[in-house]
This record gives structure tokens, sequence and C-alpha cells, in this order.
């Protein structure tokens, strides 16, 4: 008897049949709701240990971060080694709900923006045996770079000077607490996250109590970045019931429709880094241009700050508040930088220009890896390094 067709089959579209799925794709919602019960957990343990380690003094814990230049680079060099801004504004939603002011936060997001456009540019090496190929791979992959170096470069001075990103999302979380579109404990997290956390604290009891506060907020980071891949893994089946062909096929309609699509599989798959980096091949193959995939990037910009408002749920008591505050602020981030670059025709050929720029190093392998590892980890590391001496 023949054996079964293992592949599903496509219509014409690209899409797969649903009857032919393999069961975890029929069941994905499953495994999304599992890990964001962990991701709860997780952040519910980061605040345990944070809590254990420091208790008052938490403020003196985040002081090296109160210069926003400095915060800045944190959440670039953090971003860029996890390779993941979802998880790290996570846990930058936790350290608020634990006592980090929203004002310190705000640079460690922008920061967290430019640390996750590494991905796709590592990426697109996978393409450096081919001159052309590469080329058009790089600046896809650059031309995130370019918009977000560019939106810090607007936003952070101003939000230096006026505090507005600070006291928008203020207002902002204000009014979406009195509209009643928050809850304190929505569905019920606090009561699946409770006996966990408290388990874990049993299990640990026997460690030497130094170790406590390292041993928690260890395992809260560790079950954070853990639920976000998980996130972005079971999600992912979902855009694959779809199917890619027509989800991508409103890419090049038109650039709000690149947008909106690139927002939308980001807040399905909960990671920028997955979606743009589904862009390099298709740019390497010259499938899409730079200009049609330059707003999709952006989009993908405004779905990432899903994982912030999911982890701002987890968050529960007095600190509420604040953490829907930073969940918002990046949002207003996120969009106003798209409002301001892309919206004026003189700022959005920028990131264009810059990313073709860059590109045209590709047959210098040394300045592509001092561009990498200058961006992402040499300057922020040693700005770190020197003011912590």
């Amino acid at each position: 008897m023949a054996s079964p067709d293992p592949n599903p089959k496509t219509s014409a579209d690209g899409s797969s049949t649903f009857v032919d799925r393999p069961l975890a794709h029929q069941f994905w919602w499953v495994g999304t709701l599992a890990a964001i019960v962990v991701l709860s957990f997780g952040l519910k343990l980061l605040s345990t240990g944070l809590n254990e380690l420091v208790g008052d003094r938490v403020e003196q814990l985040f002081r090296f971060a109160t210069n926003p230049a400095l915060g800045l680079l944190v959440g670039v060099t953090t971003t860029a080694l996890v390779q993941s801004s979802s998880a790290v504004s996570s846990i930058v939603v936790g350290l608020v709900a634990t006592g980090m002011p929203v004002m310190t936060a705000i640079p460690i997001i922008m920061g967290a923006n430019i640390g996750t456009t590494i991905t796709n540019t590592l990426l697109s090496l996978g393409q450096i045996g081919d001159r052309d190929r590469f080329e058009r791979s790089f600046a896809a992959a650059t031309v995130h770079d370019c918009f977000n170096l560019l939106c810090v470069a607007i936003f952070l001075p101003l939000e230096i000077s006026t505090h507005f990103l600070t006291r928008l999302s203020a207002v902002c979380a204000d009014h979406v607490q009195s509209w009643g579109l928050v809850f304190d404990n929505p569905v019920g997290l606090e009561l699946l996250t409770a006996p966990l956390v408290k388990t874990t604290v049993i299990l640990t009891q026997y460690l030497p109590p130094i170790l406590h506060g390292s041993v928690w907020l260890g395992l809260g980071i560790a079950t954070v970045l853990l639920s976000i891949a998980a996130l972005a893994k079971t999600l992912t089946l979902a855009i694959e019931q779809v199917g890619r062909g027509r989800l991508f096929g409103a890419i090049g309609a038109h650039p709000l429709l690149a947008m909106l699509t690139g927002t939308g599989i980001t807040a399905i798959v909960q990671s920028s880094s997955t979606t743009t980096s589904l862009m390099i091949p298709l740019a390497a193959s010259r499938a899409w241009e730079l200009e049609t995939i330059y707003p999709f990037t952006l989009g993908a910009n405004i779905g990432t700050c899903t994982t912030a408002f999911l982890a701002a749920t987890a968050v529960t008591g007095s600190t509420h508040l604040a953490a829907l505050q930073i969940a918002l602020a990046h949002l207003l981030h996120n969009t106003l930088g798209i409002l301001a670059i892309y919206g004026i025709p003189q700022l959005r050929s920028l990131p264009l220009r810059g990313a073709r720029w860059l590109a045209r190093s590709a047959d210098n392998p040394w300045a592509i890896a001092a561009y990498i590892l200058g961006i992402f980890f040499l300057i922020p590391g040693l700005a770190i390094t020197a003011s912590l001496l």
C-alpha cells in the first residue's frame, strides 16, 4: 500500500488545505495559550527575584541606566545578544513593574528597536557568495537598521529635552484605564501563575539564601526568552494555515497594504526579526524591490509592540498602570516614527539611501564586519564599560 504524502496539498495561492495539515498546525492555539501562561510566569519570577536581590534599593540598581544614551546602548547590546526585541521589551515591562521609572525604560526600548535588526542583517550574509544577490539582501536588511537609527536620532533628543513620550504615554495609559480596556487580572493569569511561582520558591528553598534572588531572576529571564520563542513558533503555524503566498501577495499592491501586512504578521508571530527575515530571500531573488520591502519592515516595527502589551497584562497591583505606560510608549515611539519619517517625503528616502550606501560595501567583508560589530556590540560595549569605571 502506498505511503501517504507527507507534504500537505497546496492550493493555487500557495496556502495549504487545513484537512491535510499536521495535528500541530491545527492545534497551534493550545501552544499559544501555554506560551502566554509561561510568559506571565516568567515575568512574575523575574519580579520576585529582583525584589529579593535589591529590595528597596531598586533605584540604585538602575542608576547606571538613568543616562538616556547609556540606556539606549544597553537596549541595543542586550537585544543584539538575545536576538529578540520582544523578549527584551517583556523584561523591561517586568522591570518597570518592579520599580524602574518609565522615563529610564524608554531609551532601553528605543535601543531594543535597533538591536533587533541584527537578525536579518546576519541572515543576509548567507548570500555573500553572490555579490549581486548579497547587495540586494544587505540593503533589504539594513533599511530596517537605517530607519530605526534615524528614528532614535529624532526622538531620543526630544524625549531627553521634553519627556514627551513619558508624558504622552502617561496620558494614554490613564485614558485606556478609564475606558476599561485593560483589566487588573485579565483571563485569570494570576490564578494560573501564582501556584507556579510558589512551587518554584519552595523547590529552591534548600539553596543558600544568598542565591535565592539570583536563581529566581535567572529562571525568570530564561523563561521569558523561551516563551517568546515558543510564541513565535506556534503562531507561525497560524500564518502557514492562511498561506504565505496569500499574505505576501498584498505586499506589492500598495505601501499601506505592505505596512499593514507587516504589522499583522509580526503581531501574530510575536517577532519582528522573523517577519523581516522573510524578506531577505525575496530581495535576493528580485521578487520584491527595496521600495516595497521598506514599508513592510515599518509595519513589523508596530506589530512587535504587541508583546509589551501582552507582558503588561501579566502585571497586577499598583504597578499595572506603569507597565501599561511603557507598552504604550513603545507603540507611540514606533508609530510616531513612521508618521514623521515615512510621512515626510524628504525624510522617507533617507533610510533607502543609507541602506543602498551600506550595500555598496558588499565586496568588502571587512567593512561589513566592522559595521555589524561596531553598531551592535563594540561601540555600545565600550560606552557601557567606560560608564561603569
